[in-house]
């Protein structure tokens, strides 16, 4: 019942949203005489407060349109290559001549959508060609499309990359780095010709046993029963999706935000004075990080399962137990697809060496094909957007790749 009484106070706080919207453009409309005043400006911030806490947060488009090459102006196009009743490949193609390496983003599917990675596509797109998982919301998804779990999220990489062709190079992005790792032993004991040209695996839980943090150890403090009888709930009647089994993107939201409730506290304090003292720029910056990372989205139940029981609980990959499709995963079959594993220093979420691990397990790389990375001054976010990304760890990624291209 929980979801169901989620929905109902959504769609409650939705039609006070609007009401809230017209008192607000009202109190700071330039012909109230109040709007400037210290009354009307306590007012305003207040209702700016609450117009965001009644909002419903819909994904957030790419909006991916230019990009600068050889320091010309290139027009991107957003196109969605294939379609699948769980994921879009989506193509950023490029309006250009320029012959730029393929590389595959493999987007988290962890309660965020993929333009949670908007500004790693828009740093990426200047020197590669990129192509990126776009996960559905599962609530979405009607029951007729069947079942999505551990192994379907493998086969759709493999599925992608065959789309893709050869000489792709392939990102993960945290929890997928553990997918990517596998499909990549999957084709290369096949000898796919579309198996990745390159690997990077950026801050995702490879071995969940080094360095446990909070999230691992409130993994391992549960059996898996308590999981599926506690946070696996029924999709409500009115969404497409009706009776799915799903892991709620809201029950996501707020681990993610107890997490580092203090900092949120602190930028929602600083954001009142920022609308209070009329300090636009600000406000705006605030504005565009929380309308991204307050759009969740629902995870197929079955695929959240296995994920905990399979990467957190029993690290199945680390510990030589991983199957796909009922075979036992081998990580020495990846002989020929050199190995970049990133990390930051000060990441919560995927603690320090749980990236790492994938160097030591994939036996078979020669040393020489292999980079380990640690930057200092990141954090988990950090790893895939703003300035350290930018400036420092998009620069490595682009290095690597092209010296395998």
């Amino acid at each position: 019942m929980m979801y169901q009484t989620y929905d109902l106070y959504t769609r409650s706080a939705e039609m006070m949203n609007g009401f809230i919207a017209l008192s607000q453009q009202f109190i700071t409309h330039p012909f109230n005489p109040y709007a400037k005043t210290l009354l009307g400006k306590s007012i305003s911030a207040g209702l700016d407060s609450a117009y965001h806490y009644t909002k419903i947060y819909d994904k957030q488009a790419y909006d991916v349109k230019t990009t600068l090459i050889d320091g010309k102006s290139i027009g991107v196009t957003e196109q969605v290559i294939l379609k699948k009743p769980f994921c879009n490949l989506i193509h950023f193609a490029q309006d250009t001549n320029v012959k730029q390496p393929k590389l595959f983003l493999v987007a988290p599917l962890s309660g965020h959508h993929g333009t949670l990675l908007k500004a790693t596509i828009e740093r990426l797109v200047a020197d590669h060609d990129v192509y990126i998982t776009d996960w559905l919301d599962a609530k979405h998804v009607p029951l007729s499309e069947g079942n999505f779990g551990f192994d379907d999220y493998v086969s759709y990489l493999i599925d992608f990359m065959h789309e893709i062709g050869e000489n792709t190079h392939v990102l993960a992005v945290c929890q997928p780095t553990v997918q990517a790792l596998i499909a990549t032993a999957v084709m290369a004991k096949a000898k796919d010709p579309c198996s990745p040209k390159s690997l990077t695996l950026m801050a995702g839980p490879i071995d969940t046993s080094i360095n446990p943090n909070e999230l691992n150890r409130y993994a391992n403090s549960k059996d898996l029963s308590w999981f599926e009888n506690n946070v696996i709930m029924t999709v409500p009647n009115r969404f497409p999706g009706a009776g799915r089994k799903v892991y709620p993107g809201f029950i996501q939201l707020a681990s993610f935000l107890s997490m580092n409730i203090e900092s949120h506290i602190k930028k929602h304090t600083d954001y009142i004075s920022h609308v209070f003292h009329g300090k636009e720029e600000k406000r705006a910056s605030h504005r565009d990080f929380y309308d991204e990372y307050l759009a969740v989205l629902d995870l197929n139940g079955e695929f959240y399962l296995e994920t905990i029981d399979r990467v957190f609980i029993n690290q199945d990959l680390a510990n030589g137990k991983m199957t796909y499709r009922g075979e036992l995963v081998d990580l020495s079959s990846i002989t020929h697809t050199p190995l970049h594993t990133i990390e930051g220093r000060n990441d919560d979420i995927c603690s320090l060496g749980q990236t790492e691990a994938a160097q030591s397990l994939c036996a078979n790389i020669s040393a020489q094909d292999k980079l380990h990375e640690i930057f200092d001054g990141v954090g988990h976010f950090g790893t895939f957007s703003g300035s350290a990304f930018r400036n420092r760890i998009a620069p490595s990624i682009t290095k690597f790749i092209k010296k395998y291209n």
